[in-house]
């Protein structure tokens, strides 16, 4: 079962969470302040935190660094009432994943919780598996019905970027700035050539396909 840290000093606040959590099939712990949390994550293993930042003694931007200088993978969500942009960078630079600011839906709380689990799992095993399309990060090799086909470094890349972050929509920009040097003369057309030709080698995968976002981007949508 996966376990989840809540690290809350409002204990209505917390008890809401975790009944959440536990509703949803996770295993929560419930912290009211930093100390609890750091001497808990000695003890037993946590697969997700998800932390308050205004809390007496050590606030939570102090938790999430002694948390990553121990632990570089677990994931961190910061969930405060510090909705500015210098507060989310410091949060962002302390180690967090993600913030989400209160008052929150709890809904859009455990959608986080769930693509962040999804993420970190990613990260740990290099491998994505949908359907019957797999990619191997470490080998650098996708299958598909079990058979390899055959894809450049770059469409490689794009991929599995994509896929790691299903709906999230990522601009041409963004792309062309990953997976393309400055100095190389790549415009955002060849992004879209890119796209087609991704599209053609993974036409078949039944778990998947690309979603060009007009006027923006594109996204990868899990079916």
């Amino acid at each position: 079962m996966v376990r989840v840290m809540v690290v809350e000093d409002d204990e209505k606040l917390n008890r809401i969470v975790c009944d959440s959590l536990r509703n949803k099939g996770y295993e929560a712990t419930a912290c009211c302040n930093a100390k609890e949390a750091l001497s808990a994550l000695e003890t037993a293993k946590i697969d997700l935190v998800i932390t308050d930042v205004m809390m007496p003694e050590k606030d939570g931007f102090e938790l999430a660094a002694e948390i990553r200088s121990a632990d570089k993978n677990i994931p961190i969500l910061f969930m405060t009432a510090l909705g500015d942009l210098s507060s989310k960078k410091k949060g962002f630079a302390s180690g967090a994943d993600d913030y989400i600011t209160k008052p929150f839906d709890m809904d859009e709380l455990l959608l986080r919780v769930s693509a962040l689990l999804r993420r970190a799992k990613i990260e740990k095993s290099r491998r994505i598996e949908i359907g019957d399309f797999v990619m191997d990060e470490e080998e650098h090799t996708a299958y598909l019905d079990g058979k390899e086909i055959t894809l450049t470094v770059r469409e490689f890349d794009i991929l599995y970027k994509l896929l790691s972050y299903p709906k999230k929509t990522f601009t041409r920009a963004q792309l062309m700035e990953m997976f393309w040097d400055y100095e190389s003369d790549a415009i955002p057309r060849t992004v879209d050539v890119y796209m087609a030709k991704i599209r053609e080698k993974t036409a078949a995968a039944k778990g998947f396909e690309i979603v060009t976002v007009h006027g923006l981007g594109y996204k990868a949508v899990l079916l």
